[in-house]
């Protein structure tokens, strides 16, 4: 369905694609992850033709995005949702998503019907005639997300699609996510590993332009948390030699510190938490949380995306 190889994309000296090759299969739902500045945006506008790679090659279903006289064939092959919806506000919804429908080449005898279905999917039958400035910030990504499927596109390309939603909205939109992905290729970019974890059948790993990662949620918990585990930590304080001694145990791989929690990464087979507890006691830090499990992919994602 896509095919990508050996992408590179600069500007200037900073390089966004290093050599980005992967394929998709129909019917994947795949979560492009990295940190931000990682290459996913970049990625995403070459797959929809918005950008144009250095060098390397994409295939959409089986046609060259490169070449000229195939663009209007290939994009029509694409629903996309950019990070910031291009809706016009002074527009009902009805009236926006028959103005896209009509320019991604829908007739006048199956825009209506096109219309229906796209408002039946996207939960927008109570909003179909509000006019867009009045939505929510929910209503509004479904809205984006209508476009991208009004001409029944094979491939939908989603980028940040829960950006700024509350929890309850997220959740709505990962619904909609899923219920689109069985009978669609999508792919979305994100930066909350829960929603890839929860939404997606692959996740693809970018750091610094480059594919770090490539595989099934499971399959990149096992390979990186192989005779690995994680211990969370909490104190009161973070003060004085605690890190550096923390750091010097043996079986400790790494080390993340967010405020006043820490995350260590050790070996599976050594248990280290009576020697992490002594530290802290003898550090007078507080110990107020000392939990050890297996290596999940938020902890994959840390180790592959440390600087």
């Amino acid at each position: 369905m896509i095919k990508v190889e050996n992408l590179v994309k600069k500007y200037g000296e900073l390089v966004a694609l290093d050599g980005v090759s992967f394929e998709l299969k129909e019917g994947e739902i795949v979560g492009i992850l990295g940190p931000n500045g990682a290459g996913k945006t970049t990625l995403l506008r070459i797959l929809v033709a918005f950008l144009q790679a250095d060098s390397g090659k994409v295939e959409i279903d089986g046609l060259d995005i490169n070449q000229p006289l195939l663009e209007q064939k290939v994009k029509g092959k694409i629903g996309y949702l950019p990070e910031s919806a291009p809706l016009y506000d002074d527009m009902t919804v009805s009236e926006y998503l028959i103005f896209v429908g009509k320019m991604q080449g829908i007739g006048s005898d199956d825009i209506y019907e096109k219309l229906a279905e796209v408002v039946e999917k996207c939960g927008l039958k109570e909003k179909k005639n509000a006019e867009i400035s009045t939505l929510s910030k929910g209503y509004r990504q479904r809205v984006g997300i209508a476009q991208a499927l009004i001409h029944n596109p094979k491939i939908v390309i989603l980028d940040e699609p829960t950006t700024g939603l509350d929890p309850n909205q997220r959740i709505q939109i990962r619904d909609l996510i899923k219920e689109i992905g069985r009978s669609k290729t999508v792919i979305l970019s994100s930066h909350v590993l829960s929603e890839v974890q929860s939404t997606c059948s692959r996740v693809i790993i970018i750091n610094k332009g480059k594919i770090v990662a490539d595989g099934t949620p499971e399959e990149l918990e096992n390979k990186g948390g192989k005779n690995k585990a994680t211990i969370h930590i909490e104190v009161e304080e973070i003060r004085g030699n605690l890190l550096p001694r923390l750091e010097a145990i043996e079986g400790v791989h790494n080390m993340e510190v967010i405020e006043s929690k820490i995350i260590i990464i050790s070996d599976a087979e050594n248990d280290i938490r009576k020697d992490i507890a002594r530290i802290i006691i003898e550090e007078d830090h507080g110990l107020l949380e000392l939990v050890r499990k297996q290596i999940d992919l938020e902890d994959v994602f840390i180790d592959l995306t440390k600087e």
